[in-house]
This record gives structure tokens, C-alpha cells and sequence, in this order.
């Protein structure tokens, strides 16, 4: 890394980094509103001065999601204070970097953000996900025209959503010709459907945005729905993809041709009319989330005469302002949408079955402070070093929380000792949070590990929300959906004008409905019989050329961010396009047997996870019971499995001569 490496980066939202010519006063100030975990390594990178790495001030692994970072009041001065005068020095030598650091050096200063030890087999990792050197390091390193010189490639993706928009990118700069078929009248996917009220992400957006597309102008921590749907329309404008979309196009089929080597898909078009593609190559980027489940199984489901309405449908136009609403289901949209319906109906019924943990987060409606964002334009590396912090407590660095220690004496709760810990802190949360209501606080508190299913985040919102005067709670069981609301099984009965379904998306119908068949016309959801697999998510025996992005077990639970995992997919997808073309073969699928002792291995890993252990319902299993959505492994090693393609996995066809 050169000296000039610091302020440089692959973004086009990024150019660059200002001179600090603020006062010590200015600087002092700002300091108040800083990430403390990943500012004296980023300080330490930027100067050169390692004294900065004092052991006294490492961060406390757990306690590293805690306002702060967990450091005590004197430790945030101490850190405050050496941090001023660093940047003091900085800005009085005229903002010049130091030398770039050696990988001894770069060692030290990754442990310190995170507060542990073993991280040398992250640097190459860090080196390109953090973009050091101001380049897009994972773009393709070849172009169709010099492997494959006048040979016709083309591909189809399903979906312009975010991994679609990224696939399209990574296969434009490789020079593959491509047509992006999309449902919807514009891109985005699931942030330009998600119009529900409350929408955001969960997900902090240093880390939920593309590596080589990131911003030191986020408004917000967590993006609200809006926010993320404009940046995703920036990034495909900017790309420049959205002029190989076809838009309103909703597919129906993909059928492979043995003999001729390629796939037909057929969609409607905007218009209605049946219309139909030929490629080499089909790309599946529709996602998980997108199909809104529906408590089907309840008797008399579908007699309701009032109006229903499911978050993943939400119509801005039904009023909910004095009606009688029943919620049915409290997953992660329902906690962010029933706040405001609250503020509205005249009554809110909600009906719980199984209760989510909270995630404190006292910033998740916050806008990122004045004083943050200096920071990230004035002091180079700080952004991407704020970005590895979070990378590292949502991703590895947490993983062992929810992994199962066989010598644990449980009750249930909790499958090792910092799961109990953690289950123990939270738990306060909620004591405080429903202080003098012991009927709330008896029916949130889960009864199932932390990690067995999905958290939500939480900044007070929820209790407020459950203790107003027009707000009831149920866990009672529902007997049946009548004309007029809802039975409970003691035979109570809520009268309702509307019914919200808050009960989640078919996350583990993957492709429905679409129909894909392979070789010899094998239908794939026959082929999996509601048990989806896919080697690395991606690849599928049997479907050659056929790619899957966010496809199975490639969810992540409390370890990272979905974007991080459609980049690796994306450019596994681009490595098996390469060696395609390198080979001047005309298809490729992966071995079955690859494929199945890779599913074996995931299966046994995952039932030594919270969400495996734990009986508790999730939309993690699909309807056999099996954990089909998430990735068991550390973030690296989903890294290091996709970074290149192993040619002997894989059964190649060629052209007969």
C-alpha cells in the first residue's frame, strides 16, 4: 500500500477524504460523536504511531455491541484524548499519512479493534473487503473478448435487486452480454417492494452496502426503506445496468436444452404477452424475501370480510387511522410496523406465538451524528476501519455465542456459557424496559437460546408501543379467523375492521413459483421436494450453467451481512463464467458428490448451532424441519471457498468435434 492509499477508495460515492483545518476545539468535539473500538487503529494506520495500541484499551469482546464499545467512562476520555492529539499532529504536519504499515503492524492493529488474537488469516480478507488500496479488487481480472475471442456468451439474471444489480455490474465489466429480467417497475427488489411502514435494515449500512460502492454520508445508522432504495437506483445508475433491464417482466419457466447447450426462459412481459430468452447461462438473484407467507393453516383463514393486509403487500392507501386492528404474527416487520399502526387505530390486538428477542439499540432511528460523519471525511481509514469493527462483532466474532457446547447443562435457554451470559444481560433489557408491567414482561421474555431465531433490534419502541392504553398482547393460541375478526382458543373473541398478517415470507419455497428444469427435463422443485440445496448456495447438480445468488443455506443469522455474501457469490458465479470460457466448454454443473458431502457437512454444523438445537419455531427450517436458510461457517471461510473456483468439482461439457 502506498502513503496515498489512505484517502483513496473504489466508491463512487467516496472521492476522497478533506484536510483536517479544524480547531483543536472542533476536532475535540467531534471525537464525542466517534466509534470508539476501531478509532486508535485507525489512527495508529493513518500515523504510524503504534504507541496508539495501548493493551488497556482494547475493547472487551463482549461487550463490544454495548454503547461505546463497553469502555468505561475514563477509558473513553483516555482514548478521546490520545486521539486528539493524533489528529492534532496530523493536521500540524500537513495531513500527510504515514508509510503504509507492515503486515506485522496491520496485525496488531486488526486485533485491537476487535479485541482478540488470531486474525492473521483476515488480513488478505480485510485488505480487499475494506477496498485499502482504492480499488475495486473484486472485479473481474478478465474480459470474455481475451479468453474466448468471438465466442457468444450471454446470460440471463432473474431479479434487480441487490444481488442482481451486482451480478450485472461484475458480467458487464467482464464484457458478458446480459438482459435482466425484473417483476417489478423498478430496481431494488426487496427495498423498493418493502413499503410498509417502519421498513429498515437491521443491519448497520458501513456494512450493508456494497464493499466497493460505500458512503461516509449515510444519514441514518440503520437505513430506513427509502433511503436503501435510492441507494440501490444510484448504484445500478452508476453501473450503468438498468438499461439491460426489462422491467414487468414476471419469468415462468427456464428449461435447459442438452442439445443445444443452452437455457429458454420464459416471461411475461409488461404488457401481458408471453415472451421467451435463449443463454448460455441463467442467474437466479430473486432472493428469499420476497413471497409473504400466510397463516394458512388456521381454521377459517380467508373468511374474514374485512380488509386484510400482509407487511409484504402493505397498501398506503387503507387507512388504519380509529379502526379495530388485529396483528397476527410478531417477526421482524410486525416489531417495526406496529408502532405506528398503534399511533392510529382506535384498538391493536396483536397476537404473539413465540416471543423475539431485543437487541438494544439505542441509535436504530437515529441519524448518524455531525461529528461522526467529520470523521469519516477528514481522517482516512477511520470509515473502513469502522466497517471491519462491525464486520468482525456481527460476523466471526460472534459465532461462537451460538454454537452449542455439548457439555452445557441447559434448560433450554441458552447452549453454552456466553450464551447464557448474553441471555442473562438481555433479560435486564427487558426487566427494564417493562419495569411495572410483570403481565408484559412474564409474555416477551423469550424462553429459547439467543440465535435460534431471529433477533430484532430494539431502542425502546416495543415496550412503549405494548404498554399504551389501546394495545393488547395475546399469546394465546388462535382457534379460528371468523367473518368479523378472530376466536382465541379460551373462546375470546377480538372484533376487528382490519387484519395485518405479520407472519414472514416463504423463505424456504426457494424460486417459487417459477419452474426451472435440467437435464432430461428433471424439475427442480421436484428434484429438491421442498428441501432446497445448492452447493455454496450456488451451484446445483444436475442444472448446468444455472447460478444461484442468497440461494440456500447462505443466510446469515447474527453473523454478517447478506450484501458480503452475494459479493462472494457473485464473483463464484464470475469465476465459473472464466473458467467456462478459459476450457471453451459449453457447460458446467457441479459433481454430486461435492454437492452432497458439502450439504452433509452443513447439516451436521448447523445442528450444532442455537437455531439447529433449539426446537423453537423459525423461519430458518423449512417444512421437513431442516435448517435450509443459514450458513453455519466463520464469514472467512465463505470468503475463502468462493474466491476461486475448484475446476476438479466440477463436470464440464464440451462442443463436439
Amino acid at each position: 500500500m502506498s502513503s496515498t492509499d489512505a484517502a483513496s477508495s473504489p466508491s463512487p460515492f467516496v472521492s476522497g477524504v478533506s484536510p483536517i483545518t479544524e480547531t483543536d476545539a472542533e476536532i475535540a468535539d467531534a471525537l464525542l460523536a466517534a466509534e470508539l473500538a476501531p478509532l486508535l487503529p485507525a489512527l495508529a494506520y493513518l500515523t504510524g504511531d503504534m504507541t496508539l495500541l495501548r493493551d488497556g484499551l482494547r475493547p472487551d469482546p463482549l461487550m463490544l455491541s454495548l454503547p461505546f464499545s463497553g469502555y468505561t467512562d475514563e477509558q473513553q476520555a483516555e482514548i478521546r484524548s490520545l486521539a486528539l492529539a493524533a489528529l492534532v499532529r496530523y493536521r500540524d504536519g500537513g495531513c500527510v499519512p504515514a508509510p503504509a504499515p507492515s503486515d506485522e503492524a496491520l496485525l496488531r492493529m486488526t486485533e485491537h479493534t476487535v479485541g482478540g488474537d488470531g486474525m492473521a488469516d483476515y488480513l488478505p480478507l480485510l485488505e480487499e473487503e475494506l477496498a485499502y488500496k482504492g480499488e475495486d479488487r473484486r472485479a473481474p481480472s478478465w474480459t470474455a473478448e481475451a479468453l474466448a475471442p468471438g465466442v457468444d456468451i450471454s446470460v440471463v439474471i432473474i431479479g434487480a435487486g441487490m444481488s442482481g444489480i451486482l451480478a450485472a455490474h461484475r458480467l458487464q465489466q467482464a464484457g458478458v452480454a446480459f438482459t435482466i429480467l425484473d417483476k417489478n417497475d423498478e430496481v431494488g427488489g426487496t427495498w423498493f417492494e418493502a413499503a410498509y411502514p417502519g421498513c429498515r435494515v437491521d443491519n448497520p449500512n458501513h456494512n450493508y452496502s456494497y464493499s466497493s460502492a460505500q458512503r461516509h454520508d449515510w444519514p441514518f445508522h440503520y437505513s430506513p426503506q427509502g433511503v436503501l432504495r435510492d441507494y440501490f437506483r444510484a448504484c445500478a445508475d452508476h453501473f450503468d445496468v438498468r438499461r439491460h433491464v426489462q422491467f414487468g417482466a414476471r419469468v415462468q419457466q427456464s428449461v435447459w436444452s442438452d442439445a443445444d447447450q443452452t437455457w429458454t426462459v420464459t416471461y411475461s412481459d409488461a404488457d401481458g404477452h408471453d415472451q421467451s430468452l435463449t443463454a448460455n447461462i441463467v442467474i437466479s438473484a430473486v432472493g428469499q424475501l420476497n413471497r409473504p407467507k400466510f397463516p394458512t393453516e388456521i381454521e377459517g383463514f380467508g373468511s374474514f370480510t374485512g380488509e386484510t393486509m400482509h407487511s409484504a403487500q402493505w397498501r398506503p392507501d387503507l387507512s388504519l387511522a380509529g379502526k379495530r386492528v388485529v396483528c397476527i404474527g410478531t417477526g421482524a416487520s410486525a416489531l417495526q410496523f406496529l408502532p405506528h399502526v398503534a399511533e392510529v387505530a382506535s384498538s391493536l390486538v396483536i397476537t404473539q406465538r413465540t416471543a423475539p428477542w431485543l437487541a438494544p439499540t439505542p441509535e436504530y432511528h437515529e441519524t448518524v451524528p455531525e461529528g461522526l460523519r467529520w470523521l469519516y471525511g477528514h481522517v482516512p481509514s477511520y470509515s473502513e476501519f469502522n466497517r471491519f469493527s462491525i464486520f468482525w462483532r456481527m460476523g466471526d466474532g460472534a459465532l461462537e455465542a451460538v454454537r452449542v457446547d455439548p457439555a452445557w447443562e441447559s434448560d433450554g435457554t441458552s447452549v453454552n456459557a456466553i450464551s447464557d451470559f448474553t441471555r442473562q444481560m438481555l433479560v435486564e433489557y427487558f426487566k427494564a424496559e417493562f419495569d411495572g408491567r410483570p403481565d408484559l414482561l412474564e409474555k416477551v421474555v423469550p424462553n429459547y437460546p439467543v440465535g435460534a431465531k431471529r433477533m430484532v433490534r430494539d431502542n425502546g419502541v416495543w415496550a412503549r408501543t405494548l404498554k399504551r392504553p389501546n394495545v393488547e398482547l395475546t399469546t394465546d393460541p388462535i382457534a379460528r379467523i371468523t367473518a368479523t375478526g378472530i376466536e382465541m382458543a379460551d373462546g375470546t373473541v377480538h372484533e376487528a375492521d382490519v387484519i395485518l398478517y405479520g407472519t414472514g415470507y416463504e423463505a424456504s419455497k426457494f424460486l417459487t413459483p417459477m419452474t426451472v428444469k435440467g437435464r432430461e427435463g428433471v424439475d427442480l422443485h421436484e428434484h429438491w421436494q421442498g428441501d432446497a440445496r445448492a452447493y455454496l448456495g450456488v451451484a446445483i447438480p444436475g442444472f448446468p450453467n444455472f447460478f444461484c445468488l442468497y440461494g440456500p443455506n447462505t443466510n446469515i443469522v447474527i453473523n454478517g451481512s447478506i450484501i458480503y455474501f452475494s459479493e462472494c457469490g457473485v464473483r463464484y458465479v464470475l469465476n465459473l463464467v472464466e473458467l467456462l470460457l478459459a476450457q471453451k466448454a459449453t457447460s458446467l454443473e457441479v459433481r454430486a458428490d461435492v454437492h452432497d458431502a458439502f450439504n452433509e457437512r452443513v447439516d451436521a454444523e448447523n445442528a450444532g448451532m442455537a437455531w439447529g438445537w433449539s426446537s423453537v419455531s423459525s423461519w430458518y427450517k423449512n417444512d421437513l424441519g431442516r435448517v435450509s436458510q443459514n450458513w453455519p461457517f466463520t464469514l472467512l471461510e465463505y470468503w475463502q471457498r468462493t474466491k476461486a473456483a475448484d475446476p476438479s468439482e466440477f463436470q464440464l461439457t464440451f462442443p463436439e468435434r
